[in-house]
């Protein structure tokens, strides 16, 4: 197993201890698209109750982010 890139240790004796893997999973989908929701959520934005996928916000001019699989659309007015 390699180190992430940036990370160092004072011993070459250490090891890295894995808290959670998303890659490889069968619910990898699902968590990510929960961590998005609720980073989205905390930034304002609200989910939409027609397409679970369409994220709008009203602060200061209409953007909107549509998550579709691995692609994100966003658009805005401003």
């Amino acid at each position: 197993m390699k180190l992430p890139p940036g990370f160092t240790t004072s011993s070459s004796s250490q090891a890295c201890h894995l808290r959670k893997s998303l890659y490889g999973l069968r619910q990898s989908p699902r968590n990510w698209f929960a961590k998005l929701t609720s980073t989205l959520r905390k930034y304002g934005f609200t989910q939409s109750h027609a397409d679970h996928t369409l994220f709008m916000s009203t602060g200061g001019g209409c953007l909107s982010v549509l998550v579709y699989v691995d692609d994100i659309l966003v658009a805005g007015n401003n």
